[in-house]
């Protein structure tokens, strides 16, 4: 893997949709061969058809369901280098009383428990072979406080899981990075801004570059962070925001400056 190329077999799970299609994409355009993870069968098949991939169908919440798949996978595609975890569930912004626990309980078993079983499940091997990458898709929520009671916390449990096991497989060869996207135009989220349910000028206005991020920006962060041109870094959390992270503040003086004309 170099100059921006990732060779072999690289696994995204969550990779029907959203972020997760889009690093697919862009996996395969970067030269690797594409194993889309899902739990939707049908959308995981007419992903693996578009990037000349394989599908596999499973939860990652399931422990002996991920492990079963990535045996299989390694039998039928060949050695996985490379794991994407970008399955995912968000959460409605509410107040802690009016969250259920069944709510709360499914975010935390998917977004936080599903990256650390997948990892695992394809870490192992990768580690007795002595080389592999793997990216967690975490986000900004588990950089800052929210109101979003379960996702946050598993997100910023995401990022710690990615610094533990990078130290745990740093010797084996096997890289462990995340990314933190900030708020990403993924065909769910534009659903919602044509439908009215959200207003874009809030996460725009409070971005320092004045957008909202696009699927592609974390597919080539992923692509990046996967290949030999990061051989050297591991453990890290990448945010790609569009600045968000650093423009709040900015509120209290009027606001990010405007472009100079």
């Amino acid at each position: 893997m170099t100059n921006g190329r990732v060779d072999g077999v690289a696994v995204v799970t969550g990779g029907a949709s959203g972020i997760g299609a889009a690093c697919c994409r862009q996996l395969a355009a970067s030269g690797a061969i594409v194993v889309v993870l899902d739990r939707d069968e049908a959308q995981a098949k007419a992903m693996a058809i578009e990037v000349k991939g394989h599908a596999w169908v499973a939860d990652v919440g399931s422990e002996t369901a991920i492990e079963a798949c990535a045996e299989a996978i390694e039998r039928a595609a060949g050695p996985v280098d490379v794991l994407v975890n970008s399955a995912g569930v968000i959460q409605v912004p509410l107040p802690p009383e009016k969250l259920s626990m069944p709510s709360w309980d499914d975010v935390v078993r998917i977004d936080q428990r599903g990256t650390y079983v997948a990892s695992v499940a394809f870490g192992q091997h990768m580690a007795k072979r002595g080389r592999g990458s793997i990216i967690n898709i975490a986000s900004i929520a588990g950089m800052r406080s929210m109101p979003l009671h379960a996702y946050a916390p598993a997100k910023a449990a995401v990022i710690a899981i990615t610094e533990c096991l990078a130290a745990e497989w740093g010797r084996s060869g096997v890289r462990v990075n995340a990314i933190s996207p900030g708020y990403t135009r993924t065909p769910a989220l534009q659903a919602s801004i044509d439908k009215g349910e959200r207003d874009e000028s809030a996460p725009t206005e409070n971005s320092a570059l004045g957008r909202m991020v696009e699927p592609e920006d974390i597919a080539r962060a992923v692509v990046f962070l996967a290949s030999d041109d990061a051989s050297a870094i591991t453990g890290v959390n990448l945010p790609v925001d569009c600045g968000w992270l650093v423009a709040p503040s900015w509120h209290t003086y009027g606001g990010v400056r405007s472009a100079r004309k």
